[in-house]
């Protein structure tokens, strides 16, 4: 009876000294688009992102494609940012452009020697083309359009066109993938370049690379996208958009003075691209860009849910609507009932010429 109690007492107190808790360490990788040379806004803020997970995160930014852009690029990476502590490059003509065959299984390699425990791109086209892809190779549930990161494994995002917002802990093995929206992350005060304290630069070995039969199987057509010197949209101070109410795309161009005057980005509604006034890279809202500048202002936008949820967390939104119960109204800071034919032209008139 004794030996019994005394191998129960030893059982006991195997099981309360054999479990010990190991902490989870944390290294991120980003997937970061680029474009004349410099990392883009977007993937700048999934680095603040980042910074969210935890302490000692060790953050990797990974850089693909070819030519000299490429390699102007990784240095602007390697010290725009001090949370950056390694830019991965990846130069080969198949990167040139970002089909998700490639870039999955280029984030697949990484994975594999890098043992990343989270992975994350902004939520824009290249993001929601690649994570998906990369996720089914590394067999996990990516986490999409995060808008708040409470932990390593804690997420809040958008439900319901943004009308709720749930909690969603990651349970899963790592990676832990993310899409975060840039909007919801924005970049601090930026210090000048520092070459002292730059990231170090390595390439990615992409031997095996070529050995996956998917790649080749879709290929790069040709990008249309309307040139300007308007700021870009998703990351603008000023956004004028325009709804179906503005009825052709010569109209639009009344816009387009407004937005050159104010310094704005140029944005419309679904029903504006669906009707052919816009192309569709400047639709804001649910299918669309999500956007949350300084200043909002709709003309002519009814205000469907779709859209109010690509705009809602802009700081100060002016609607204007002939329709006084127009929805739009229930989100806009200020609200104007009037003809925008007679408001816009108003505006423009009495607007200074922009310096």
């Amino acid at each position: 009876m004794a030996i019994r109690s005394l191998l129960g007492a030893f059982r006991k107190r195997s099981l309360v000294t054999g479990v010990v808790p190991c902490p989870r360490s944390l290294s991120t990788l980003i997937l970061a688009e680029h474009e004349r040379g410099a990392v883009k806004a977007s993937s700048l803020s999934v680095v603040e992102a980042a910074k969210c997970l935890g302490e000692d995160n060790s953050i990797s930014l990974l850089l693909a494609g070819s030519g000299p852009s490429l390699q102007e690029a990784a240095a602007h990476a390697a010290s725009c940012h001090p949370s950056i502590s390694q830019v991965l490059l990846a130069e080969s003509d198949k990167l040139a452009y970002p089909l998700a065959e490639a870039w999955a299984k280029l984030v697949h390699v990484v994975q594999q020697k890098g043992s990343y425990s989270h992975i994350i791109a902004a939520s824009g086209s290249f993001g929601k083309n690649i994570l998906p892809r990369a996720a089914a190779l590394l067999d996990v549930s990516p986490i999409t359009d995060v808008t708040e990161i409470s932990g390593s494994n804690l997420f809040v995002r958008p439900i319901y066109a943004g009308n709720a917002l749930s909690t969603v802990r990651y349970t899963g093995s790592d990676p832990c993938l993310l899409t975060i929206r840039s909007t919801s992350f924005p970049l601090g005060p930026t210090s000048a370049p520092s070459v002292c304290n730059a990231a170090s630069v390595d390439k990615v070995d992409l031997s095996t690379l070529s050995e996956d039969d998917a790649i080749g199987k879709s290929k790069y057509i040709s990008l249309s996208s309307q040139e300007t010197d308007r700021p870009d949209l998703g990351n603008a101070r000023i956004v004028v958009t325009g709804g179906r109410a503005l009825k052709s795309a010569e109209n639009f161009r009344l816009l387009e003075k407004l937005a050159e005057k104010l310094g704005a980005a140029v944005g419309a509604t679904r029903a504006a691209v669906d009707a052919g006034f816009v192309p569709n890279e400047l639709q804001v809202g649910q299918t669309g860009k999500i956007v949350a500048p300084e200043l909002y202002m709709a003309f002519g936008v009814s205000g469907a849910i779709q859209h109010i949820a690509g705009m809602r967390d802009s700081k100060v939104i002016v609607a204007v609507n002939k329709d006084a119960d127009a929805p739009i109204f229930q989100v806009a800071d200020y609200g104007l009932v009037g003809d925008l034919f007679e408001i816009i032209p108003e505006l423009l008139e009495k607007l200074p010429e922009k310096k």
